[in-house]
């Protein structure tokens, strides 16, 4: 029996993307929370953190509705840059560095509260920038928390379905990712194509996570 990949390499398409945006977003990001003192910072937290309690399909409402050119959102988007969100790939890759935000930045966010303060003092003391501080002395420290939240966000994409379902559809080589195919495939009662997305899936996933946790644990010894 021969299969349909497209579903598939889009899936790995769509968390490769995911991932790369939460890394340039994610790492300032995690540095403010874990540093910064203001009333404020509760509240960024909490908005970082709702993925993880938020029903997919609420976010993928929400997103649907910004999204819609029948919207102030959509229709600014679609009027002025001939850009339509909803049902598109774009539209999946926003909703997915929304859904997979807390993913990327609470394992670095992590990482940097467990460094000695003294490494920024003593960085800061030798009149080195904040910009320098970051990327030269703090982030070569916490690499097992940069790959951690590599890893899960990458992970936690591949395993979408709520959101996707809501914002994209099911539109073959466009928003039609493997978790969308397999839930058509087991509607058709086609077990066996539904099984060969899930199992190939299943497979990609354990071994990414467990080479990280064999990455981790060398690096910690080494250390």
């Amino acid at each position: 029996m021969s299969y349909d990949w497209q579903p598939l390499l889009l899936t790995f398409r769509l968390a490769a993307v995911t991932t790369l945006i939460l890394f340039v977003i994610g790492i300032p990001l995690a540095y403010w929370v874990a540093y910064a003192r203001t009333r404020f910072k509760p509240v960024v937290e909490t908005l970082v953190s709702m993925p993880l309690v938020l029903p997919p399909s609420v976010l993928g409402f929400y997103l649907l509705l910004a999204f819609s050119p029948q919207n102030a959102f959509g229709q600014w988007l679609e009027q002025w840059f001939n850009i339509r969100l909803a049902f598109s790939f774009a539209g999946l890759v926003i909703g997915s560095v929304i859904f997979s935000l807390p993913f990327m930045v609470h394992p670095i966010q992590s990482g940097f509260q467990n460094l000695p303060v003294s490494l920024i003092e003593a960085s800061r003391t030798l009149g080195k920038p904040d910009p320098v501080t970051l990327f030269r002395v703090l982030l070569p420290n916490i690499k097992p928390a940069l790959l951690s939240g590599a890893v899960l966000s990458f992970a936690h994409t591949i395993g979408e379905f709520g959101v996707i379902l809501m914002i994209g559809g099911n539109i073959p080589g466009v928003t039609k990712v493997a978790s969308i195919a397999i839930y058509d495939e087991v509607e058709s009662l086609n077990y066996a194509a539904a099984n060969f997305y899930a199992g190939v899936l299943f497979a990609i996933t354990f071994a990414i996570l467990l080479t990280v946790y064999l990455v981790n644990k060398k690096w910690l010894r080494a250390h």
